[in-house]
Formats: structure tokens, C-alpha cells, sequence
């Protein structure tokens, strides 16, 4: 099975589901001359969403968070069929393909400096593509998957989001 635009209709679930929790797409599919990010996403977090995070968590985070409030996220999606050797796109981020989104990630910050000191994460996000018989279109909020679209004989689901799935201190040698 083979989706027309799979990686793109992907990505393309990633982003909405994004901006429907309260994040700005500044970028899709971000290329430098190491690589390319498919979204590049920001969050901005009030103070007082920060008190109130403070009140569940460790106080320490909230003084760091409280000044700095704003969040960049660097997203890579994964868009796989449901028998895909690779375990559903996890493998395929291999630690050169994460030197190479830091790196890339590195040029953002170098053309934007004015989010320079915004704290950054890694995400991974792993989108499962399926064949179905319905012609239904629209993005869902679905139990099974954080998000869901479809297009004519197809049907997308956001499986997984993975938070900081790695680490900024990769060795760059």
C-alpha cells in the first residue's frame, strides 16, 4: 500500500493537532544544508498557566519557566503504514538524523535570534496511514489517536507524540 503524499498529509495532521493545543507553526519543512525539520512550532505559556503548573509540580521549573515563556518545538513526523519495518518510523531517527534536525535546528536559531534563549525540545511524531472505503475528509478528536484526517481512501491517525524524544547535547563529531 502506498499513499500519494503520505509524509506531507501527515505532517499535515501534526500541525493542525499542534494548533489545536495552543501552538504556532513558525515553519514547515525548515531545510539548511544538513537536513530539513518538518515543523517547527511555538508556545507561548502565560504566567499564570505557569503558577498553575507550579502548584502541581516542582517549584524550581516554575521560576525557570516564569522567565521563559515561550517553548520552541523542532517535530519530526513519521508517516507509516500500518506493516512498516521500521517500527512505525521509530528506527528511522537514528542518532545521525538527530545531529543532523539539531544542526538544523542550530541555523533556525542563527536566522531568528529573537528566539535564541526560548527554551527548545526535540518531538517525534508518528502518524499510522491506513487504507480504508469511505471518502471522508476533516480532522477528529479520536480516543484511539490524539488526532485523525482523512482523504479519499485513506485514513490518517496521530498514534503517538513523543515530548523531548531526544536529548540537544548530541555529540555533533
Amino acid at each position: 500500500m502506498h499513499c500519494p503524499n503520505s509524509g506531507q498529509l501527515g505532517e499535515d495532521l501534526v500541525a493542525q493537532w499542534l494548533q489545536s493545543t495552543g501552538w504556532i507553526i513558525l515553519h514547515r519543512r525548515f531545510s539548511s544544508r544538513w537536513g530539513e525539520i518538518d515543523i517547527i512550532a511555538e508556545y507561548t505559556r502565560k504566567a499564570e498557566e505557569a503558577e498553575e503548573a507550579g502548584e502541581q509540580g516542582s517549584r524550581g521549573a516554575v521560576r525557570e519557566f516564569s522567565t521563559q515563556q515561550s517553548l520552541l518545538a523542532f517535530v519530526e513526523v513519521k508517516t507509516r503504514s500500518s506493516g512498516s519495518w521500521d517500527v512505525g518510523g521509530r528506527s528511522a531517527i537514528t542518532p545521525q538524523k538527530q545531529a543532523k534536525i539539531w544542526r538544523t535546528a542550530g541555523i533556525f536559531l542563527a536566522q531568528y535570534p529573537e528566539k535564541a534563549d526560548y527554551s527548545c525540545r526535540f518531538d517525534v511524531a508518528i502518524v499510522y496511514c491506513q487504507r480504508i472505503s469511505k471518502n471522508l475528509t476533516g480532522v477528529t478528536a479520536n480516543q484511539e489517536a490524539l488526532a485523525t484526517s482523512s482523504v479519499p481512501g485513506y485514513k490518517f491517525k496521530l498514534q503517538e507524540y513523543i515530548l523531548a524524544a531526544f536529548d540537544s547535547s548530541i555529540d555533533n563529531g
